[in-house]
């Protein structure tokens, strides 16, 4: 994103609560968030793996007030929420897995739809927070395979456990904006991100874990649809949108409901054209083409359309989808040799921060 919200010291002593800060995205916005002088509360259920996790790699906690809670539980949920008086919420906290969502749809749904109700109620209950972004997916809207780009506007729909948990979110938080919460000074939006990419995610089932591990190993990435067609970006795009969506609701400069964050067109590409752009930035590896033994429903093409942030917010990828890559892979290979998952996620913010300065 072309804007980067530091020169006004607007973040500095925030006092931002942050729910899924264990998570690979919650990780990486806890450093940014810290590197912008907030205060920064996390909210998450503690990781269950310590290994090849980027909030212990990174020593996140060494960054945050870390609480461990589940959203689903909406009495501790409240009270800790209560206690610490946020000014800003971000809601990052979800099952976020498309496969896993098929595995245990009661999960997904429990935890993206009443999870986020949850939080919304919570929001009910105090005073002190002036602005709320709550992130879903770029997954939300009712996908025909079609080659159109879809628009904040356009009909929400999920085939999908993970889509449709997504999509029920949305109209949750519609709601809480609309009736439950509209005479409280909340500025509310949604924020819907294309797929992510960068260094420190070990998530099972995504592209660049799966090459990485593989192509680690000299073997070859095993590939379900290799001609999908996704929005690809650096993480650090979206989290560079979503400060400037919160800084803006703050001052009034942009109004409440849903944003879109993707990539300009040629950042919409396909699996194979992912796997080739990899491949020469890591100088090996290959990929192997098999049928989903499973048969879980993944939509083919799914484009974002992100005028309305471009115009509203001033921001757009910063990255090229070829940049992301190159600086993802980097990222594993130095981590790989021994550097500090830390301290190469803040190389990457302070690039990211220099670009267009």
């Amino acid at each position: 994103m072309e804007k980067l919200v530091i020169k006004d010291n607007f973040w500095k002593g925030k006092k931002v609560l942050l729910t899924g800060h264990t998570g690979f995205k919650g990780s990486w916005f806890t450093i940014f968030l810290k590197s912008l002088g907030a205060n920064v509360i996390g909210i998450s259920l503690e990781p269950e793996e310590k290994k090849n996790n980027l909030f212990f790699e990174a020593n996140i906690k060494n960054y945050c007030n870390s609480i461990f809670c589940d959203i689903r539980d909406f009495n501790l949920l409240n009270n800790h929420i209560k206690k610490i008086n946020p000014e800003i919420v971000f809601h990052f906290a979800a099952q976020a897995l498309v496969r896993d969502s098929y595995r245990d749809p009661l999960k997904t749904f429990n935890t993206n739809t009443l999870g986020t109700a949850n939080i919304l109620q919570s929001l009910s209950n105090i005073d002190s927070v002036r602005v709320a972004v709550f992130i879903t997916t770029d997954k939300v809207y009712k996908n025909n395979d079609k080659t159109k780009s879809f628009k904040e506007n356009d009909l929400l729909g999920g085939i999908d456990p993970y889509s449709a948990s997504k999509s029920a979110s949305e109209i949750i938080i519609s709601c809480y904006k609309d009736s439950l919460l509209k005479n409280k000074n909340i500025n509310i939006a949604s924020a819907r991100a294309g797929n992510v990419i960068g260094g420190g995610d070990w998530s099972k089932d995504r592209l660049i874990p799966d090459i990485i591990r593989s192509w680690s190993q000299n073997n070859k990435v095993i590939i379900r649809n290799p001609k999908a067609t996704r929005p690809w970006q650096h993480v650090l795009d979206p989290l560079n949108g979503y400060l400037n969506l919160a800084e803006k609701l703050w001052k009034n400069e942009a109004s409440s409901g849903a944003y879109n964050f993707g990539p300009s067109v040629d950042g919409n590409l396909t699996v194979e054209n992912i796997l080739y752009i990899a491949s020469s930035f890591y100088e090996k590896g290959s990929f192997l083409v098999e049928k989903d033994k499973d048969n879980f429903y993944e939509a083919k093409t799914l484009v974002l359309d992100s005028s309305k942030s471009k115009k509203i917010l001033k921001v757009k990828c910063k990255l090229s989808i070829e940049d992301a890559i190159k600086k993802t892979f980097n990222w594993y290979k130095k981590y790989n040799l021994g550097e500090n998952a830390y301290n190469l996620c803040m190389k990457d913010l302070e690039f990211y921060k220099g670009i267009n300065d």
